[in-house]
């Protein structure tokens, strides 16, 4: 299993892809995608700065966008809480989990469901967008920035599809740090209660092991998080986020 910082470092290299302003230095790193969804914008760590220096700085680097501050293990000790005395407002506790891809639980994929790569962007995101947030306004610039993604890693789109082609399910299998990190896991709605999360979860375990990774990571929600656990997935740290 790969260390907690690996996994924050990968996590952090995810979102830098997105960025298109001031990344700063390793004193306090943000990212800014313009997507008007606050986890595409925001603070990624804070070490050795004083709070308040640093949240006036941030708000001056992400003036104009929503945002979050992802207070991680890889901050400072007691950030979330200097914050919070700022005036920064908690939003959500995500436990951080990792699994051993070769001891992860097998897993079926429902009768009617096809898993593979993506190429169409503009499809994938417009699916993915309505399960994660993001709103149709935003969708364009969304893909946008997928499109000119520049990561330090490779993006892997896996769309489950229906017979019909419609895509149903999603999944971003980010393969950086020599592990595997997941995002945008999600299912359409309409949908739901069919396997279909755990299917495409399973599918990118699967891939990465193909491609000799032996880690997975990821920051779950509060939903996802039983179906995770399912999958071996277990809780090695946490992110405070906050709004500012």
């Amino acid at each position: 299993m790969e260390s907690v910082d690996t996994l924050l470092a990968a996590h952090r290299a995810y979102l830098l892809g997105w960025n298109v302003g001031e990344s700063g230095s390793d004193d306090l790193v943000t990212y800014r995608s313009e997507v008007p969804h606050p986890p595409l914008n925001g603070v990624l760590r804070l070490v050795g700065r004083d709070p308040a220096d640093a949240l006036a700085e941030a708000r001056r680097r992400l003036d104009g966008v929503p945002r979050v501050w992802w207070a991680g293990p890889d901050s400072d000790a007691g950030t979330a809480d200097a914050l919070a005395s700022l005036g920064g407002v908690p939003v959500l506790s995500l436990p951080i989990m990792a699994a051993s891809i070769d001891q992860a639980t097998p897993a079926p994929t429902p009768t009617a469901l096809r898993i593979a790569e993506t190429s169409d962007v503009d499809e994938f995101v417009t699916a993915y967008a309505r399960v994660s947030g993001i709103a149709e306004a935003g969708v364009p610039t969304a893909i946008a920035r997928e499109r000119s993604f520049r990561g330090d890693g490779t993006v892997v789109r896996l769309a489950g599809r229906l017979d019909d082609g419609r895509i149903v399910g999603t999944a971003v299998a980010w393969l950086s740090h020599g592990l595997l990190t997941l995002y945008y896991v999600g299912t359409q709605p309409e949908h739901r209660r069919q396997g279909i999360g755990t299917a495409m979860t399973r599918a990118a375990l699967d891939l990465a092991r193909e491609r000799g990774i032996r880690t997975a990571a990821l920051t779950s929600t509060p939903i996802g998080e039983p179906v995770y656990r399912n999958l071996g997935f277990r809780t090695v740290g946490t992110f405070q986020l906050l709004s500012f």
